[in-house]
């Protein structure tokens, strides 16, 4: 809601069309709230205006990125899908299925169902574990 608010703010209320609709959806439930949302998004804008250009630039970008991520725009790829696409992908088929039986549960408990395949779980343990040593450090540089 404060980002919303913020946002709104920002752009002296010109929004996208689904980011006004989730807008008055919050301002309906948590109508209750509103003021100190409202006052909360003002603090935020004016401490960014406060702050370097390089900051404000690196907390905006950082901002919307997460947002781009937790709450995907209509129409656009959610980038926590597990296989965006991808051709190469061997569990594609077995996630599409379990998201087929059962369209309810999220994504990291369908990745959970559909790899429950011993060898691949064993794979993926490894490659978390594998140390890896920065390019820099190897070399001595």
């Amino acid at each position: 809601a404060i980002y919303l608010a913020k946002k709104n703010i920002k752009r002296k209320g010109i929004l996208e069309e689904y980011e006004k609709e989730h807008y008055n959806m919050l301002n309906q439930k948590i109508n209750y709230k509103w003021d100190f949302v409202i006052m909360q998004a003002k603090e935020q804008y004016k401490a960014g205006k406060e702050r370097k250009k390089e900051d404000r630039y690196t907390l905006d970008c950082q901002e919307r990125a997460y947002w781009l991520v937790n709450r995907t725009p209509p129409g656009m790829l959610d980038v926590l899908e597990y296989g965006i696409d991808r051709v190469t992908d061997p569990n594609e088929n077995k996630v599409n299925q379990v998201r087929q039986d059962r369209p309810y549960l999220p994504t990291s408990v369908l990745l959970t169902v559909a790899m429950s395949d011993p060898p691949q779980i064993m794979y993926y343990q490894q490659a978390i574990l594998k140390t890896r040593v920065k390019s820099s450090v190897s070399l001595g540089g």
